[in-house]
């Protein structure tokens, strides 16, 4: 059975000056243009084709590696837009379709977003939605509480990032636990912190009680020591700076600083902190 918007191996019916005419089983020939015909190609032979329509909604066969097929989510870039919807670069000759009704914000020439790709009911034509909620979401989440899960941002809202978990479910990243820089696109690792009885699922970049204060303090204290009895990473350093260091939030680390200086343990110095020589 031929799965549009995937790859398939179909058999060579015939050769013509313009190309190859594919086997499509009970949706006929498709042809495979000269441009992607391997030299050597004989009738009979098989050919690994992906299957989408063309300009005139006919089905086609290309060997080009589109970003994404179908099923699948991918972070494209909108060519243009017309009276129909937004038009995205998926790598192939024909652009992508993403109608209005499938745009979870208007989408704008130029820039990029993250669509699920899917086939259009009752059609063989293809088209992609950034509302990747509406076609996950379908089975009942499963996960534990501190799961380390892969993450694909899709969406930035008042509370937080939105997120597709394992491209199977969609979560939410509070703003209070961001502590660097992320954007539409990026694919990272995170945590599921709580999974509630409608099926929502709230997320964090850091796995929960990773972040201890007497394990931080220690870890501070270590980083110290190896550095000489001076860091430069204090109070006032960058969310980034101290994330890449330490692996945790600022308003964290500052909490950690302030134990270890109520126990007389570091100075604030210049610059940084400093171990405390009179009580080392």
């Amino acid at each position: 059975m031929i799965i549009i918007g995937k790859f398939n191996k179909l058999k060579v019916e015939r050769v013509v000056d313009f190309g190859v005419f594919l086997d499509g089983g009970n949706l006929g020939e498709i042809l495979l243009p000269s441009i992607y015909v391997p030299s050597d190609c004989e009738q009979g032979d098989e050919i690994d084709a992906f299957i989408y329509c063309d300009s005139d909604d006919e089905l086609i066969a290309t060997t080009k590696k589109p970003k994404a097929t179908v099923g699948e989510l991918a972070l494209l870039r909108v060519r243009n837009i017309n009276f129909v919807g937004a038009f995205l670069d998926w790598g192939l000759n024909k652009d992508l379709l993403v109608p209005f009704d499938e745009q979870l914000k208007r989408m704008e020439e130029g820039e990029c977003y993250v669509v699920y790709i899917y086939q259009e009911p009752g059609h063989i034509r293809l088209a992609a939605s950034s509302k990747v909620e509406n076609y996950l979401n379908e089975t009942t989440p499963e996960y534990e509480v501190g799961e380390e899960v892969d993450l694909l941002i899709y969406d930035e809202s008042d509370l937080g990032f939105k997120a597709v978990i394992n491209r199977t479910h969609t979560g939410l990243i509070y703003h209070s636990e961001i502590f660097k820089h992320i954007e539409t696109g990026d694919e990272l690792k995170g945590y599921v912190t709580h999974v509630r009885e409608d099926g929502k699922i709230d997320l964090s970049l850091q796995k929960p009680g990773y972040q201890k204060a007497d394990a931080l303090s220690d870890r501070i204290l270590d980083m110290l020591e190896k550095k000489g009895g001076f860091l430069a990473v204090g109070d006032k350093s960058e969310p980034d700076i101290i994330y890449d260091m330490f692996g945790v939030s600022k308003k964290k680390y500052k909490q950690a600083l302030g134990d270890l200086y109520k126990k007389r343990k570091i100075v604030f110095v210049k610059n940084g902190i400093a171990t405390n020589v009179e009580t080392k």
